[in-house]
């Protein structure tokens, strides 16, 4: 057990509570420790059974929208109080689908992320082509940014991240990112200033997890393919997704070559 891990929760509607007491007590075994870090909005009895499983829990911020890479940032600082020597950051619901769905595979990463300083986490091409559209095409848009600038064509944009503890701090002491596009600074910013390890792993529990939070609204739908074509031809959610990667690029444009 030498990898702590680092989530972010946010689900004022305690809608994966049920699935967090499913896979938390299997996969509590795999981790050092746990830390998560959760909104102010996150209902009692969530908090209340993350404690219960012996994780460190701290609630006192925003956890969406502008600030969660600040969230993250305080997710993984919290993570290094277990004295771990890796640390696995993820996004919650991300993390709970992965270990609900792939639990043998999580659990193979875990060992693996301990070779590097740090260790991307993408999808394989399946896991990736169960997105909705809107998700898929501007999330390639940044891929193929980040390929530009760093000459990796990794999958970077699932918030999920093997760190070790020399890695992490220098993140946390020199890269000050607050916003989503800590997907793409981290690893960046790691690579600029040199001398760390990089590894990549791609995944199938990293599949599109959302669905899990609107089992009702499915059902209503018509199904999963249904309410993810009602996701596909709603004009907020193209939206939403190309301002998310607007951000991301913005924050690749420091560490792009001159000549591009």
């Amino acid at each position: 057990m030498e990898v702590g891990l680092a989530i972010v929760y946010h689900d004022p509607r305690g809608r994966l509570h049920k699935q967090i007491q499913k896979v938390l007590p299997a996969i509590r075994p795999m981790f050092k420790g746990i830390a998560v870090y959760a909104s102010a909005a996150v209902q009692e009895e969530a908090l209340s059974y993350f404690a219960q499983v012996g994780a460190k829990v701290q609630q006192d911020g925003a956890t969406r929208g502008g600030k969660i890479g600040l969230a993250r940032r305080k997710a993984v600082m919290m993570a290094l109080e277990t004295k771990c020597t890796h640390i696995l950051y993820c996004d919650s619901d991300r993390l709970f689908h992965w270990a609900e769905t792939y639990p043998a595979e999580l659990e193979q990463v875990i060992g693996q992320i301990v070779k590097y300083d740090l260790t991307v986490l993408g999808r394989t091409q399946r896991a990736f082509e169960t997105h909705p559209r809107p998700q898929r095409e501007t999330e390639a848009i940044v891929n193929r940014v980040f390929a530009l600038a760093s000459q990796k064509n990794w999958d970077v944009t699932v918030g999920a991240r093997g760190l070790s503890r020399r890695a992490a701090g220098a993140i946390l002491n020199g890269c000050p990112d607050e916003k989503l596009s800590t997907d793409v600074s981290w690893p960046l910013f790691l690579q600029r200033l040199g001398g760390y390890t990089f590894g990549y792993l791609e995944v199938e529990g990293l599949e599109f997890e959302t669905a899990d939070r609107f089992l009702d609204e499915v059902a209503a739908a018509g199904g999963m393919q249904a309410w993810i074509a009602r996701i596909e031809n709603d004009p907020w959610q193209w939206a939403h997704r190309l301002e998310m990667a607007r951000t991301e690029i913005k924050a690749m444009l420091p560490y792009l070559p001159q000549e591009v």
